[in-house]
Order: C-alpha cells, then sequence, then structure tokens
C-alpha cells in the first residue's frame, strides 16, 4: 500500500545541490512526487511504499552534499495522491522566511579540472562553477534561492549551459550562477581613469604583467575588490602602504597551494584543513624562522606570523598560477572604510591607491571581506565574520519576537532573529567614518529584507557614544540596552551551545559597566535571569580617556601612578616613558592629580597595553590591538614563572578584586635588572591565567566561559584554557562567533529576547541557543 510523506527540511539546503540530490535519490527508490525550495528551506513530497520512504529518510541525512547542512525535518505522513513522476517544482515563497543562507564556497576540484583542461569549454574561464562551489551570498538579492533572486538573473544561459542545467545527472543541474564564456560574465582591464585597456582574457594577462611589475591591482574578487601587489617587491608592498595610509598593520597573503604556504609557515593538522576548507579563509600561522625570504619584511614588520589563503576563486587560480609566488590580498579601502563592491564605486574611491582594475560585469549584491580565523586549543576560532562563513544562523531552542541587534561600534556585525532562528551579518568592520556607518544602515536594512523580518524590539550596546546605539534609538521601537561584556559571554554561550549557570570571563578594551565606569576585566556569573559582577582588576585611571587608547605609553602612565602615586613625576622610574615632552608630563600629572579626563578603567586591554609600552615594545599605535599583539608575541614559550598577584574577597553583592600591583613592582624590578622581556612578556601572561583560575576557584562554577577581543591572544587563551583543566573546570571559547565585538550583536540579542520573556519560567531557554543534532519531528495522519 502507498503512503505519501511531505518532508520539510531546515538547514543550509539551498545552493548546494539538493533538490538534485532528493531527485536522483528518489529516482533510484522509485518514488514519485516533487521538490521544492521554500523560504523555510526545502519541502519534499514523496509517494510510495512506507518501508521505501523510510530509506528515503534515512538517506537524506546521510548521503546529502557534503557542503549542505540538515538542522530539522518535519515529517508528516498522509494518503497518497496517485503522483506518476517525481519532479523538481518551483520554489514556493509563501510563509516566513526561515531558510539558512549559504556563504560562498571556493572552487570545487572538478571545477578547478576544468579550468585548466585544454579540451573543456569552461578552459581558463573566471567565473565557472556547479552546485558544489561558487558565489551564494555574495549574489543572492531574495530567497529562495533561485537564479531570478540572484544578480546572475541578467545572464540568460546559452543552450549548453541550459541543457547542463535541466540535466539531472550532470553536477551543474539547477546550479543557479550556472555561466560558461558564450553566456556569462566577463572581464575587462581598466586604467585609473575607468578607461578600458583589455577584455576578457587579455585583460587578465595585461593584469598579471602590472603585478609582476610592481604595479598595484585593484581586483574585483566575490565580495568585493582586493588590492594586489607582489609580496616579494618591497617597494611595491611599501607604496600600497603609503597609499592606503595603513603604516604598520599586517598585510593577508594569497599563496598557489599549500606546498608554498608549508615552505614558509608552520601548519598543524588543524591549520591545513582550514586553508584548504570550501570557506578558504584567512588563517593566521606562525612563520618559519630561517625560511626562504620569499616574502618581503614590510608584508607584517615584526610580527612572526603571517595571514595565508588560498585561491578561493577561478580567477584567483588563474592569477596565482600564472604569478607563482604570493601575493598581498587585502581590502580594497582606505583604512577604516568599507570594502569596494561596485565597479564605478572602486574607480573613485580607490584611483589614488591602484594602478590598476581588473573588474567583471556580475553584481555583488552586499560587501564581503575575507574571513580570519585561527586555531585555539586544537579548535577552529573565527575572528572575521565573513566570506566562507557569514551569514550565520543559530538555531533557537524556543520561539522567538523578531529582534533587531545592532551591534558594537568597534568590529560591527548585526543580527536579526526570525522565530526560532537567529541570523548575524557578515563583518561590516570599524563605525568611524560616514562611509562605514552607510555601510552599516545598508547591512541593517538587507538582514531584514533577505530574512523578511519586520523587528519589534532593538538590541544595543549601553554606551550613549556608539553610533550603531544611536542608530537604535532612532528608530522608534523599543530599545534594550545589554551590558557590553554580559553580551561577550551570551555570544560565547551560544558559540557552544551551553545554558546557565556558568562564570563568565571577558576580557578586552572598553565596556561601559552598570557603575559608568570602563569597564574590561570583568568575571561575571550568569544565571537564568541575567548576571552578577562577581570580580573585576584592580581599577586605574587613564590619562586622556581615547587618547590611551591609541597611546600605550598612557595607559602605562595610569598604572605607574596607581602604584606609586605623585611621586613618580620626581624619579625616573620607566625610562621607557621619557619620550613624553616636559609639557605632556606637566599637562599629564595636573590631570591624574585633579582627575581631570582621567577615566577609571578595570581593562585588561589597556594592562596589555601598558605592559607593552613599559617594555618597550610600542608607546603609540597605528592600529587596534597592535601593543597587545608585539606582547603576545614577545613571550617566550615555555617559561611557567608567575608574578604575585592578590585578590581580595568581596562580600554579597560587592566583587572581589584583581590587584595587579604587586605583580607590576615585580614587573619593574625585572626591568632595572634588564631581565629579557620576552621572559617578563611570559610571565605577565601566565599571571593573568593563574589569577583567572584562582577566581574561578573562589566562585565555584563547573563551566567557564572565555570571552572578549584579549582571548585573540593565542598564548593568553591556550594558557588559560589548560590552566582550568588542569584545576577540573571545563572551559569553553569561541569557534564560528567571533570572540571580538564581531559577536556583540548575538549577545545582545539574547539578553533582549529573555527580557521579553520575562513571564516565562524557563527564561534562560531563549538566552542560549543549542546547536542541537538534526531533529525530526514525525506527524501520522
Amino acid at each position: 500500500m502507498k503512503k505519501a510523506l511531505h518532508i520539510q527540511v531546515a538547514g543550509a539546503v539551498q545552493g548546494v545541490g539538493f533538490r538534485p540530490f532528493v531527485y536522483r535519490l528518489a529516482h533510484a527508490l522509485q518514488l514519485t512526487g516533487y521538490v521544492m525550495n521554500s523560504g523555510q528551506g526545502v519541502r519534499i513530497l514523496l509517494e510510495g511504499p512506507e518501508q521505501v520512504i523510510r530509506q528515503f529518510v534515512a538517506r537524506l541525512a546521510s548521503e546529502a552534499p557534503s557542503v549542505a547542512s540538515i538542522d530539522k525535518l518535519d515529517l508528516n505522513w498522509q494518503k497518497a495522491s496517485g503522483l506518476t513522476a517525481f519532479s523538481i517544482n518551483h520554489s514556493a515563497v509563501s510563509g516566513p522566511i526561515t531558510a539558512s543562507v549559504l556563504p560562498d564556497l571556493a572552487t570545487c576540484p572538478d571545477c578547478l579540472a576544468e579550468l585548466f583542461d585544454p579540451k573543456n569549454r569552461r578552459y581558463r574561464y573566471p567565473f565557472l562553477n556547479c552546485t558544489h562551489c561558487g558565489p551564494r551570498f555574495s549574489i543572492l538579492e531574495a530567497l529562495p534561492y533561485d537564479r531570478p533572486n540572484t544578480t546572475m538573473k541578467g545572464f540568460t544561459m546559452c543552450e549548453n549551459c541550459q541543457r547542463e542545467y535541466e540535466d539531472p545527472l550532470d553536477r551543474r543541474f539547477h546550479a543557479q550562477p550556472n555561466a560558461c564564456p558564450v553566456c556569462g560574465p566577463q572581464l575587462e582591464l581598466w586604467n585609473s581613469e575607468g578607461e578600458v585597456l583589455a577584455a576578457k582574457e587579455v585583460a587578465l594577462t595585461v593584469a598579471i604583467e602590472a603585478v609582476r611589475a610592481g604595479k598595484i591591482l585593484a581586483l574585483k574578487g566575490i565580495g568585493g575588490f582586493q588590492l594586489l601587489a607582489d609580496a616579494s617587491n618591497e617597494r611595491a608592498v611599501q607604496l600600497l602602504r603609503e597609499r592606503k595610509h595603513r603604516p604598520d598593520k599586517p598585510f593577508a597573503l594569497l599563496y598557489l597551494s599549500l606546498a608554498q604556504v608549508k615552505r614558509d609557515c608552520h601548519v598543524s593538522a588543524a591549520e591545513q584543513r582550514l586553508l584548504c576548507s570550501v570557506a578558504a579563509p584567512i588563517v593566521l600561522l606562525q612563520r618559519k624562522k630561517g625560511a626562504p625570504a620569499a616574502i618581503a619584511p614590510n608584508v607584517a614588520p615584526g610580527i612572526p606570523a603571517l595571514g595565508v589563503m588560498l585561491p578561493y576563486s577561478p580567477l584567483h587560480h588563474l592569477l596565482l598560477h600564472a604569478l607563482n609566488s604570493p601575493v598581498v590580498a587585502t581590502s580594497g579601502n582606505l583604512s577604516n572604510e568599507p570594502i569596494c563592491t561596485d565597479n564605478q564605486e572602486a574607480l573613485r574611491r580607490l584611483n589614488t591607491i591602484a594602478d590598476v582594475f581588473l573588474v567583471h560585469d556580475r553584481p555583488i549584491s552586499r560587501p564581503l571581506d575575507d574571513a580570519v580565523v585561527h586555531v585555539v586549543a586544537g579548535q577552529e576560532q573565527v575572528l572575521r565574520l565573513a566570506r566562507g562563513y557569514a551569514p550565520l544562523a543559530l538555531p533557537l531552542s524556543q520561539v522567538v519576537p523578531p529582534i533587531l541587534a545592532v551591534g558594537a561600534h568597534l568590529k560591527n556585525t548585526v543580527a536579526v532573529s526570525n522565530g526560532q532562528q537567529l541570523v548575524v551579518s557578515q563583518h561590516i568592520g570599524d563605525l568611524g567614518t560616514a562611509a562605514a556607518y552607510a555601510a552599516f544602515r545598508n547591512a541593517v536594512t538587507d538582514l531584514q529584507q533577505l530574512y523578511e523580518v519586520s523587528p519589534r524590539v532593538v538590541a544595543a550596546d549601553r554606551h550613549p557614544d556608539y553610533l550603531s546605539t544611536k542608530y537604535g534609538q532612532q528608530l522608534g521601537l523599543p530599545v534594550v540596552e545589554v551590558q557590553h561584556h554580559y553580551a561577550h559571554v551570551l555570544a560565547c554561550m551560544a558559540d557552544n551551545g551551553i545554558k546557565a549557570p556558568v562564570l563568565g570571563i571577558a576580557l578586552d578594551g572598553t565596556g561601559l559597566g552598570t557603575d559608568g565606569t570602563i569597564w574590561g576585566g570583568e568575571f561575571l556569573r550568569v544565571r537564568r535571569h541575567g548576571f552578577e559582577r562577581v570580580a573585576h582588576f584592580h581599577t586605574f585611571r587613564l590619562p586622556g580617556g581615547e587618547a590611551a587608547v591609541r597611546e600605550p605609553r598612557r595607559a602605562a602612565l595610569g598604572m605607574l601612578y596607581e602604584v606609586y602615586g605623585d611621586e613618580m613625576f620626581e624619579t625616573a622610574i620607566a625610562p621607557q616613558l621619557q619620550d613624553f615632552t616636559k609639557t605632556e608630563v606637566a599637562l599629564l600629572r595636573q590631570m591624574l592629580h585633579k582627575n581631570l579626563n582621567t577615566p577609571v578603567t578595570s581593562s585588561s586591554g589597556r594592562l596589555f597595553d601598558g605592559v607593552a609600552a613599559l617594555l618597550g615594545l610600542r608607546q603609540k599605535v597605528s592600529f587596534e590591538g597592535q601593543a597587545a599583539m608585539e606582547l603576545e608575541f614577545a613571550a617566550r614559550q615555555g617559561i611557567a614563572e608567575v608574578y604575585p598577584i592578590t585578590i581580595a574577597a568581596g562580600n554579597p553583592g560587592v566583587p572581589a578584586v584583581i590587584d595587579w600591583r604587586p605583580m607590576l613592582l615585580q614587573l619593574m624590578d625585572d626591568l632595572k635588572r634588564q631581565v629579557a622581556r620576552g621572559v617578563i612578556a611570559a610571565r605577565f601572561h601566565n599571571t593573568l591565567a593563574e589569577s583567572i583560575l584562582l577566581v574561578a576557584r573562589q566562585i565555584g562554577e563547573q563551566r567557564v566561559v572565555l570571552t572578549g577581543g584579549c582571548f585573540q591572544n593565542r598564548y593568553l587563551a591556550e594558557k588559560v584554557v589548560a590552566r582550568l583543566q588542569q584545576g577540573g573546570f571545563t572551559p569553553y571559547w569561541h569557534r564560528r562567533i567571533p570572540p571580538n565585538d564581531g559577536g556583540l550583536a548575538v549577545g545582545q540579542l539574547l539578553a533582549a529576547a529573555a527580557a521579553g520573556i520575562l513571564k516565562n519560567e524557563d527564561k534562560d531557554a531563549v538566552q542560549q541557543p543549542v546547536a542541537t543534532p538534526v531533529k525530526v519531528t514525525e506527524v501520522k495522519i
């Protein structure tokens, strides 16, 4: 007897060849029915013997395309209606939009083989793709993921491409960006005036020659423009730095092959998997000592690490195969501005940087930088949520109202909830320029439109000066202001699928506390209904406020003043700080003495800055985190010593205080004795790790969550993880949600969701969404 089964598949199942897979599986089992995309994922109707249909369901999850991800299966058994064939139907657009959008995928091996096969009709075609690879999020304009809803709608497939698209046995069966040299996008090479210098294959050849000649190439990639330069040419790299106004920050590198990367860098098995994954992110690697001098020293000045990626589009493969050496590949923008996506926009904004422009006529829906990841304690950690990872969808454990979370001021991302799903946008960046703020507003609109979300509540940071917060307050909706570090902890909990209670440790540079001071070294006990600040680092004053963020020497001055008081101005306590002029010293002394523009902070980020300045590593910075990065790389591995530190136990309602002043006194003594600064840097890191273990023992929560920008520091993070595990605790750290402010929107949204359902008994169910195995709900009629 025949039965009918309706299946609703939720997850990342659009744009991955899922419908062709379903079609072939149904035909192999001789089942009738149909499959279609819907706003909720993929909808399947099967008719046939119940036993055979159950075989189909079992194989659906186990044999699905490798890049697909099934979150949930809803099964609804009904009476058969007598269907006689199985087909792929037109998409359904009814109901709420909850389908997961797949990130852009790196070129698959099959397409790569075609790219370099002279007998193939797509030989050296820079835009070939199939259902296993190619652009997705960067070309999507609306859901469901069908060609008319992408920027490929303007390219009509030729007869051969249409035949592939309609052939169930072809891997381009229903590949939405399908194209070839006859019917698809094409290249052009422009000069800085916008004049066309060459087209198609010739454009690529001339662009390659320009890079070889030491010129800077603006390349239109998957999610926007990149600036490319010969990484072995010190003069070309320096020219790029000067034109881009980026004096010190390391550049990312694009290598042809894994073998070339291993020549220059240490690559672990986990790092190799990331480099070769379908996301193809920038992976931070340790540089080999004594490696061939193929990389100019000004690519990453003074940094023993490199940010490395492999080609992820056919165009990148063609370029790197011709050059056969690494190139600098950095975002196509001026510093602190969003990446360019449109040809004319790039010409307008980048014509003072690039010598030539390699463009194409496939529009880009939204800007997507290259994602940045590294490995911490053997596990992947995303630092910039971008191409290959964005958008990121998290299942929620119960339905929440539509919420918009506007994120932070730095490393901004935004998030929305649409029922039982939370979706995080791609990295937007710092909101300090008009162009960046415009990109932020566009991203907010884009995410709401894509998922058809009309928010009822806005979640924002408590800091009144964040442009993201100001924007949220202008929308005319209720605003839930969420404490910065609480949001960090909730984001990490969501990343690990855990619920309260936990001890959350949030270490970063700046976040407005509930007491009006600047927090940044926080220990929060997170309960079902909120958090309690149970400990923090001893506070000190930052002379000049925001100026101290740009000048680590000011943080050092504030730390020294906390220990020595006004006496420090009478003696040369720290020779490394003598580059202050007499006028600056007099002004700073008066500011500290009278508490003028010297905000109080518990920031661990500023502690890193201050110690870096005292060690003579960095007095002023040109990019965020520069001093802390140099302090991390200065620390010598294998040193176990710690400095003295005390913890003043707190009373009920009063947090404990971790007093770093004994550490600073010993550190200053080490400086006088000319102890190697690598040893001092290591002892500083070890002391922070030890203080975290001591507080964890005092608080007594088994599960400890590590979050905040300071935990991007691999030395610190791995030291803390090891010490907590040795102490019998279970530490959790970030994976797919960045530990920095790029993850803040997630925590904001979860806190706002919890605040909105306070009448429910299980308030924390919404705070921490759990990424569970495939859920199967079965209903029989």
